[in-house]
């Protein structure tokens, strides 16, 4: 699956991962390959995620929109 960070300076991130666990507005969340589409803000927190090799990596956000479709993790954080 592909995860996508981004912000309105950069990209964050873009590659592939095997989960991301987000702090959505309602309460954190993971995804997993095949997730159903799905969008939903984000609070501040962590966006947490794992690599192909099995590596944790986290990036501290203070909020956002996050866009889930088809195996692809969009992530908007301001």
């Amino acid at each position: 699956m592909t995860l996508r960070v981004i912000s309105a300076e950069a990209v964050i991130f873009d590659g592939e991962v095997k989960s991301v666990s987000l702090p959505g507005t309602l309460g954190a969340f993971q995804v997993l390959r095949n997730h159903a589409s799905l969008i939903s803000t984000l609070t501040a927190g962590s966006v947490r995620y794992v690599d192909p090799s099995g590596e944790e990596h986290s990036a501290e956000i203070s909020g956002g929109l996050v866009d889930i479709d088809s195996n692809v993790v969009s992530v908007c954080v301001y």
